[in-house]
């Protein structure tokens, strides 16, 4: 029989519930368990496609197309393995297919309310999940987002105490996670808001077995004893969350205060193994480093760091793939003084986005890496922009664009995809998921793919025009990757330069910390020899 853990939070929100979660079952997997989770998002948008990174940070893409929240990308990267749409559920998803079935009339008559018909949807994509998987599971973990208080998350909490009750007490754990914050005037730390947090917790019906304490220092065993007796759970259920010098170094500290056999413990699971040695060479890998790499990031969103939150760990799996520490320079591509922000770095990065908003500073940047032969790596829409810098400043096509940006452009050298042509509708209605790429024989993508078919996950409605691509190829960018089924551009590389790729997709999705994308470990790579010989980068202008 599956067993469920249901993590909520308390006190304030972004407190890490899904890196505690993702940590939780990476312990349950080192036990020789099988495990997944699933994440409950209580907005009314269907999916985050459609929201502003600054209103929800990055939008993480699933193997099988699911626009969903970024603590799937925790979960796969933990756990090594794929999540899918059914990992995610939105109170949107919910509340869409219940009205559907209204108005079907599946309900014969009845009048359709919260409870039964909302927390019965919900449960049914509980149980959903381990049937979806290969056999069912020992364990799913079930993070409900937002915060206990919440009017939107109470649905979710409901159905959490609901399936307590169905399936008993042997079969469902609930963690919660709480902030205990520091007082400087009077230099303590304060327990009251969690016990405010897990008295409302109670009110909805829920009895936390564990607490985890999210703190900047160490706990004292009288807090715990404290917290222990206020909010009715044993001492050794409280565990500590300290910040961390790194996210991967958090299943160990958790294992460390015994969390994995607390949870076993309450759940009456037997799990007599445990391997977690493998997990932390690499974290000591990460803490250790023998050399760094420095790595401009020129983005749009650099003021919250979720929003690139892929790209930053996929680029410090390539610091692990080449035993770098990468320090990550957030580059505000709108600065005037956004050359100078670029000088003395080992490699360039132009991330994926959408709208004109910093277009122009994304091709300074790039001219910047392509005329000084810096190591460039572009993603979706830096692959885009790529073309129509080398478009303006190589082929001499003056105002050359993207028909995103300027839809009467004389030279469109990137323009819709013709099946978007039709598309009326924004959400879930791009090129999204798993495609194949067909990989060129002798150029820089097969060298570090190794390989001549790969598959990678896609996010964007545009693409290289085909009407240049023999133009941008005779001057010397060419395509080595296509999708071969529609033709379509998939990567393109600069011919003479030391290191400059640029990707139609995001393979930031795919890299774990066990299992570096190679380009971005080819990447750090490059921008380490770089680093290495300064005096080695031409100013090659054209």
């Amino acid at each position: 029989m599956t067993k469920y853990i249901f993590v909520t939070g308390g006190v304030v929100s972004s407190l890490g519930k899904g890196i505690t979660a993702a940590s939780l079952a990476k312990l349950m997997k080192s036990r020789g368990l099988s495990v997944t989770c699933l994440k409950c998002d209580p907005y009314i948008n269907v999916d985050p496609g459609t929201m502003n990174p600054y209103q929800h940070g990055e939008v993480f893409v699933t193997e099988d197309g699911a626009e969903t929240d970024l603590d799937l990308g925790h979960y796969e990267r933990f756990l090594n393995v794929d999540m899918s749409r059914e990992n995610n559920i939105t109170a949107g998803q919910v509340y869409e297919t219940v009205i559907m079935r209204e108005r079907r009339g599946d309900f014969l008559g009845a009048t359709v309310q919260v409870i039964p018909h909302i927390t019965d949807e919900i449960k049914r994509r509980f149980l959903a999940v381990p049937k979806g998987a290969a056999g069912n599971l020992d364990i799913v973990i079930v993070e409900i987002g937002g915060t206990v208080g919440d009017i939107e998350s109470l649905p979710f909490l409901e159905a959490a105490r609901q399936k307590g009750l169905e399936l008993g007490k042997d079969n469902v754990l609930y963690i919660h996670v709480t902030l205990l914050p520091y007082i400087k005037a009077s230099e303590e730390l304060k327990t009251k808001p969690t016990q405010h947090s897990v008295g409302k917790l109670r009110e909805i019906g829920i009895n936390p077995d564990i607490i985890v304490c999210r703190t900047d220092r160490p706990l004292s065993s009288e807090l715990k004893a404290k917290i222990s007796l206020f909010c009715s759970v044993h001492k050794d259920s409280v565990v500590e969350a300290p910040d961390a010098p790194t996210i991967y170094e958090v299943p160990l500290l958790l294992q460390r205060q015994g969390l994995d056999e607390q949870v076993l413990m309450c759940l009456r699971q037997r799990a007599p193994t445990r391997d977690l040695e493998s997990w932390r060479a690499l974290v000591e890998k990460v803490k250790n480093p023998g050399r760094e790499a420095v790595i401009a990031l020129a983005g749009k969103y650099t003021e919250l760091k979720d929003a690139y939150k892929s790209v930053h760990e996929a680029l410090v799996h390539g610091g692990i793939a080449n035993g770098a520490r990468v320090s990550i320079r957030y580059v505000d591509v709108q600065s005037p003084q956004l050359e100078k922000s670029l000088e003395g770095v080992g490699g360039i990065l132009v991330p994926g986005g959408f709208g004109d908003r910093g277009i122009e500073g994304k091709l300074r940047v790039v001219q910047y890496a392509r005329e000084r032969a810096v190591p460039f790596f572009g993603l979706c829409l830096g692959m885009q922009l790529a073309v129509v810098e080398f478009a303006r400043n190589v082929l001499k096509l003056s105002g050359a664009n993207s028909t995103e940006f300027d839809p009467k452009t004389r030279y469109p050298v990137i323009d819709l995809l013709p099946e978007q042509r039709r598309v009326k509708g924004k959400g879930a209605t791009m090129r999204l998921g798993a495609y194949a790429c067909t990989v060129r024989k002798g150029t820089l993508a097969h060298r570090i793919y190794r390989s001549s078919l790969v598959h990678e996950r896609h996010r964007h409605r545009f693409e290289l025009n085909n009407r240049f691509r023999k133009l941008l190829e005779e001057a010397g960018l060419v395509v080595s990757g296509v999708h071969s089924p529609k033709n379509l551009a998939e990567i393109v590389e600069l011919r003479g330069h030391p290191w400059f790729l640029a990707v139609q997709f995001h393979p930031e999705f795919k890299s774990r910390p066990e299992n570096p994308h190679p380009l971005f470990a080819d990447f750090i790579g490059a921008a380490l020899t770089a680093a290495a010989k300064p005096s080695a980068l031409p100013h090659a202008k054209k």
